[in-house]
């Protein structure tokens, strides 16, 4: 049986992850009218990976006995200046997310249900994956300056990644 507390921190991550899902989705349009297909197909798949976080929250807590709900969000930035820009923020956002997974497993911790600080262990490591990602894509854009060619390079290179990315299912 999961605590009404842990409950309730699980229940605002769900709504987080739920939004991070349309964040990215927004994020993809704009890169999609922009020209950038590739990030479009990877920002597409890290919504798909956002969605799925959310369904593992859901159903761990109605396993647990708890009760999961959705929350209402408001709607995502849609707008961005530039590629660069636009992850800027993701890192921005993964950096925040990160943060909010910290939260749930110390909350977790504070009210010794190990099943649960067992559970977001996989989150934690799922966030420094995220980051390091994040990082990479950045520093590539970093050593490109102001290079527009450079950016059709690191678009086919955001294509790849996304082709090659299997999003993990519910049972992992």
């Amino acid at each position: 049986m999961i605590s009404k507390k842990v409950e309730e921190a699980i229940n605002v991550q769900i709504m987080k992850e739920e939004h991070s899902s349309r964040i990215y989705m927004a994020m993809a349009s704009w890169c999609e009218t922009n020209g950038y297909r590739g990030a479009a197909d990877f920002l597409y798949k890290q919504s798909d990976e956002e969605r799925m976080h959310m369904l593992k929250f859901i159903k761990f807590v109605n396993d647990r006995d708890g009760y999961a709900v959705l929350s209402p969000m408001e709607t995502p930035p849609a707008q961005y200046k530039s590629l660069r820009d636009v992850f800027n923020h993701v890192l921005s956002h993964e950096e925040f997310i990160t943060a909010s997974i910290n939260q749930v497993y110390e909350v977790s911790l504070k009210e010794k249900d190990y099943t649960t600080g067992n559970f977001m262990q996989w989150f934690i490591n799922e966030q420094i994956e995220e980051e390091s990602t994040v990082h990479g894509i950045l520093d590539q854009m970093k050593l490109l300056g102001d290079d527009k060619a450079g950016m059709f390079h690191i678009d086919k290179e955001l294509g790849a990644m996304a082709a090659a990315k299997v999003v993990a299912p519910l049972a992992e």
